[in-house]
């Protein structure tokens, strides 16, 4: 499996047998430079542009945005209701958290989570191998609630995302860098342009992996 990041919640999943997963692609306003992406799954976790350009997507591919259990392209994928902010949703509305079951490796996407997580969709989400977790705040879940939304799931692997970055300009210092949640964090670190691992390798990479935004 090899995941790369293009920026706030838009990731790249290829499985080792060549499916592509997108996840969030967002649209140019954000600052992040467009990202050239092809795919046999999309899934988009709410209806902000930030989260929802489908357009920029290449391929005859299966769009996924409710929750819900699917099998496409050989992977099995769960999308949990969560919310986009801590009071039910009357403030940003619904959020998905998807999880992937892919080469035997359970990868969980947060998208904008906006509060811990209640014990039945602990129940629903499962098990979880990889964690793609927001941690920038404001309009997700803050470093603090982060930390404590990766110790409800327990992951091997924690990948930061949605957080400040230059990319993202001015817009920037709405959100908080990923250093205020690797201070909060007891959990080991290290930095990596892409993640490319086996299901033997995960322990190799226990603890936090940060990854540089593909350009």
């Amino acid at each position: 499996m090899n995941i790369k990041w293009f920026g706030q919640s838009c990731f790249t999943i290829i499985s080792d047998n060549g499916s592509k997963i997108v996840i969030d692609p967002f649209d140019k306003k954000i600052g992040y430079p467009l990202p050239n992406l092809e795919a046999d799954i999309v899934t988009t976790s709410h209806n902000h542009s930030d989260h929802n350009n489908v357009s920029i997507v290449r391929g005859k591919f299966k769009h996924l945005d409710k929750p819900g259990q699917y099998l496409e392209s050989g992977i099995v994928i769960s999308g949990i209701s969560t919310f986009h902010d801590n009071k039910g949703g009357t403030s940003r509305g619904k959020n998905i958290v998807f999880k992937y079951t892919i080469d035997d490796i359970n990868v969980c996407h947060c998208g904008d989570l906006g509060h811990k997580l209640s014990p039945k969709q602990l129940e629903q989400i499962g098990s979880v191998d990889i964690l793609l977790l927001p941690v920038g705040g404001l309009a997700t879940i803050n470093a603090l609630v982060a930390v404590e939304v990766m110790e409800q799931l327990k992951p091997v692997i924690t990948i930061p995302m949605h957080y400040r970055t230059k990319a993202l300009g001015l817009l920037g210092y709405l959100f908080s860098p990923v250093e205020k949640f690797l201070s909060l964090s007891t959990k080991t670190t290290m930095a990596s342009k892409n993640l490319s691992l086996t299901n033997e390798d995960l322990e190799t990479y226990r603890g936090i992996v940060v990854l540089d935004y593909m350009a």
